[in-house]
């Protein structure tokens, strides 16, 4: 535990912009506001195991119907796993839920980020050049990863739309949208409720809503993802992925490669 302390400390000792860069963010999510292009707030969900496990809430049902599972939730009583990568839109405040199935990688990230702009950010957002994509500094979309720009750089030539990436600080992930107004009420409609398959999870996860007319839309991602990947040799070379003179690690755009 000091350690792990002493680690967050001089991690938080290196990164001295990071009021600048949240204000640098501020400003990037005002072009974009002003040039009709969207700005969506990513990131990726607790993991939940697959089967009748243990689970914190309450849960009504009918009388006779109660449910039995274990009184733990330990992964080898699991079926499977459930991987919740959430996406939200700041500017039209809805939210899409895209539900992996083995992996959580910068592939996997990417892809649902493709999933929500063919479904539904390209019929919100006709006209679009540029998606502004607001992400941790860590995880699966790491601003250190080459892999991440690698799938990032796939992902723009997929959908054929530049995509800006803004990563937030270290231990600031909580300042992430997506963290306050999405994730806690998502929290909220799976309480309690036994996760006996992906499409259990997808049905409840739907029922998410709040006052202000947030509503979410949910999707199975059944494709396998492999983890141990190694950059490809052409990486540099096949890359359009152009870091921004300012704060450059944080802060950088994929744009399509010219066939």
């Amino acid at each position: 535990m000091v350690k792990r302390k002493a680690q967050k400390r001089r991690a938080l000792g290196k990164c001295e912009n990071r009021n600048e860069q949240f204000e640098y963010i501020a400003q990037w999510i005002k072009h974009y506001e002003n040039t009709g292009n969207p700005v969506i707030s990513v990131d990726t969900k607790k993991k939940e195991q697959l089967g009748s496990l243990y689970r914190d809430g309450r849960l009504y049902v009918q009388s006779g119907q109660e449910l039995v599972r274990w009184d733990h939730d330990y992964s080898y009583l699991s079926q499977g796993v459930i991987i919740p990568h959430g996406i939200y839109d700041k500017f039209l405040n809805t939210a899409y839920l895209n539900i992996g199935v083995s992996k959580d990688t910068g592939e996997f990230a990417c892809d649902s980020i493709k999933y929500w702009w063919n479904f539904r950010g390209k019929y919100d957002w006709k006209g679009a050049d540029s998606i502004l994509v607001l992400v941790d500094s860590g995880g699966s979309n790491s601003y250190r990863s080459i892999l991440f720009k690698e799938d990032l750089q796939a992902l723009v030539n997929a959908i054929g739309i530049e995509v800006r990436i803004a990563h937030y600080p270290p231990y600031c992930s909580k300042w992430n949208y997506i963290e306050h107004r999405v994730f806690p009420h998502l929290t909220r409609a799976l309480q309690g409720v036994v996760f006996e398959s992906h499409e259990v999870f997808k049905a409840m996860a739907e029922t998410t809503k709040t006052a202000s007319g947030l509503k979410l839309k949910a999707h199975i991602i059944r494709k396998l993802y492999c983890t141990g990947r190694k950059p490809s040799a052409k990486s540099n070379k096949d890359t359009s992925v152009y870091h921004d003179q300012y704060l450059p690690d944080w802060n950088y755009v994929a744009r399509p490669n010219l066939i």
